[in-house]
């Protein structure tokens, strides 16, 4: 709680600049303005003149009137920050040395990014590296883009965004460091890809990949990665390695278990593969998935390889349903060989992935296949390969996929792959092959309300049944949203007072910016009126034909921003904004936008036949001073009889 400013205020600069109120964004003004305010906040409440502030903004092209613009800026900057304010400011005050602006350090991102991180180095050297991973997953979830949004490129904001860069590589290189001791080694050489891949000169970044490459029991690779550093170092700057970095090449070259520990042995790589518990959030809606699953490897169905595609829109718990099938299945005493896919590596090869070395290894045949399988495997207790996120691996491992199935018929193997909607097509070709090997097929359906009151049961929530069908209308029954929703405080979830998670609206602000305006404007629209789209109303007031905007449709149907909802009482359904998804629409519209926006629709509702008055009142009751008077004055007897 930030007491200066009275309410609960935060300012973001780790991305665009942001500052909210009360989980609210508000509305800063054009461009110049928030560079002006970053340019204040850098300072951390020391006053700067005019004259610096002129220079900083405009960056020796001054204009005449600058002087005044910034005093505008200013007083139109004090009005969003303290609003109803009664006397003096106390946020951004004058003085004769200048502007400065008194914001607590509490209240800034970069302040909970740098105490996240300290917290995570404690945790790691107290010998604690699941709380250190999960300090540091969160400072890193805070970065929104580029540091210091709009005036990143402004010469004073240089040296603090270089540290702040600086700052975000040593968490991502903490955060590998924590994957190598948690013994998560293919997320460990996956991120360190991406630390070598965003800061190439950087010595500590290759230091990690090397380790997680020889922990993983890819010496050669590693010994590969150390020599591509070494010529770019001497071509780039002329340079050697440190003498830290040639000792640890060394180390490699002689298996030195004392520097590197003990790597991963390569023909033991599902025996060595770490394990997976269930999650602490207890899974519920998937009792007839996993039985299904777990079936796999029951005795009676022995002597050949086994495949299973689990499949469901992002966010329905793939990932979440493989974490406690791989729990299962390591208390049947069954080995797990897993791999999580994500976003291929800078350099263009594909994460390492333990499960297509153990099947390129059993297609290969040989005499000495048979001993890459763990000794359960050889007395046919069949090994569990899980592969999350198979829809985002390169084609090249769907192929050699598709290549391995037939090969394997006869393998004790189970192999589950879960998949996202929208299948590429190298994906569609491995499918294809696998529907020909009596493979299980298995949808994740979003949980209905029933399932959301088991959750809450089973979390020791006591709430009523009311309060599970609010959280499964805003979560349309997704479990990802609604384990964000839970993160809340119960006010914070559903009803007047609830807001959206931070998580969430990072991630639907992304799917947004990925669509054309002419979409976002329907969706907007849309949630404007409650979340429904009225195609002929929105066609009207967005002055275009209504064939027009069925494209926006589509493409918002494509992006999961629109969805389908079938009427109980219609024989045609309607196309429905989610509930998060409309809130982040209206939150980033300032809020004369909404009164404008709330006027057009009880404009353009006024006289239209078949008109529910209430949803015109409730127009007007919206578009507050901005409510055309004669929309108002006929709806004026349903708006009293409502009140009742």
């Amino acid at each position: 709680m930030n007491a200066r400013h009275g309410q609960d205020m935060c300012y973001h600069v780790l991305g665009p600049l942001e500052v909210r109120r009360d989980g609210e964004l508000l509305d800063l003004g054009p461009r110049q303005r928030r560079v002006l305010l970053i340019r204040l906040l850098l300072e951390d409440g020391r006053p700067v003149s005019l004259a610096e502030l002129a220079k900083s903004l405009w960056q020796g092209d001054r204009p005449t009137a600058a002087v005044s613009s910034i005093r505008a800026h200013v007083s139109r900057l004090r009005a969003v920050l303290e609003p109803g304010r009664a006397g003096r400011p106390s946020v951004l005050v004058s003085g004769p040395a200048g502007y400065a602006l008194h914001v607590p350090p509490e209240a800034r991102d970069t302040t909970g990014f740098d105490r996240s991180v300290g917290r995570a180095r404690e945790a790691l050297a107290q010998g604690r590296p699941a709380r250190a991973r999960q300090e540091v997953d969160a400072a890193l979830a805070l970065w929104r883009g580029t540091a210091l949004g709009e005036a990143a490129d402004h010469a004073f904001a240089q040296q603090e965004k270089s540290r702040l860069g600086s700052a975000l590589q040593d968490a991502r290189e903490l955060r590998t460091t924590v994957l190598l001791q948690q013994g998560d080694l293919e997320r460990a050489v996956q991120a360190a890809e991406e630390l070598v891949a965003t800061a190439p000169l950087r010595e500590a970044s290759w230091s990690l990949l090397i380790r997680a490459l020889y922990a993983a029991g890819r010496s050669v690779d590693s010994l590969s990665q150390y020599e591509r550093f070494r010529v770019m170092l001497a071509r780039e700057m002329g340079l050697d390695p440190s003498p830290a970095l040639r000792e640890l090449h060394t180390a490699v070259l002689r298996h030195d278990t004392a520097v590197l520990g003990s790597p991963r042995p390569p023909g033991t790589l599902a025996a060595s593969a770490p394990a997976h518990p269930p999650a602490a959030t207890p899974l519920v809606g998937r009792d007839l998935e996993l039985a299904q699953l777990s079936g796999l490897w029951e005795p009676s169905r022995p002597g050949r390889a086994r495949w299973a595609v689990v499949s469901g829109e992002q966010g329905t718990g793939r990932s979440r349903l493989l974490d406690e099938l791989a729990a299962r299945a390591s208390e049947s005493g069954l080995t797990v060989v897993r791999t999580r896919y994500g976003r291929e590596a800078a350099g263009g090869g594909a994460p390492a992935c333990p499960v297509l070395r153990l099947l390129d290894t059993l297609c290969g045949g040989g005499p000495d296949s048979a001993g890459s399988l763990p000794d359960e495997g050889r007395a046919g207790v069949p090994t569990l390969c899980l592969v999350d996120d198979l829809d985002r691996a390169s084609p090249g491992v769907h192929d050699r996929l598709r290549r391995a199935a037939p090969v394997l018929r006869d393998a004790p193997l189970v192999i589950v792959c879960a998949v996202g909607e929208g299948q590429p097509p190298a994906l569609d070709a491995l499918l294809a092959e696998l529907a020909r090997l009596d493979t299980t097929w298995l949808h994740l359906a979003p949980l209905d309300a029933g399932e959301v009151g088991e959750l809450l049961a089973a979390l020791g929530e006591d709430a009523g049944p009311d309060h599970a069908v609010a959280l499964h209308r805003r979560s349309a029954g997704n479990p990802f949203l609604l384990h964000e929703l839970l993160k809340l405080p119960a006010h914070r979830r559903t009803g007047p007072g609830a807001v959206v998670p931070a998580a969430v609206r990072s991630i639907v602000q992304a799917q947004l910016s990925a669509l054309p305006a002419a979409c976002r404007a329907m969706l907007t629209h849309a949630a404007a009126d409650g979340g429904r789209l009225d195609i002929d109303l929105v066609a009207r007031m967005r002055d275009v034909e209504r064939e027009r905007l069925l494209t926006s449709i589509d493409d918002a149907v494509t992006a999961r921003l629109l969805v389908w909802h079938a009427d109980r009482t219609a024989a045609e359904g309607h196309y429905r904004v989610p509930e998060l998804v409309g809130d982040v629409l209206l939150g980033a519209l300032t809020p004369s936008s909404r009164q404008l926006l709330h006027a057009a629709f009880a404009r353009a509702l006024d006289g239209r036949p078949g008109t529910d008055p209430a949803r015109l009142a409730a127009h007007l009751d919206a578009a507050g001073p901005m409510a055309p008077a004669a929309a108002s004055r006929s709806v004026r007897l349903p708006r009293r009889s409502a009140g009742h």
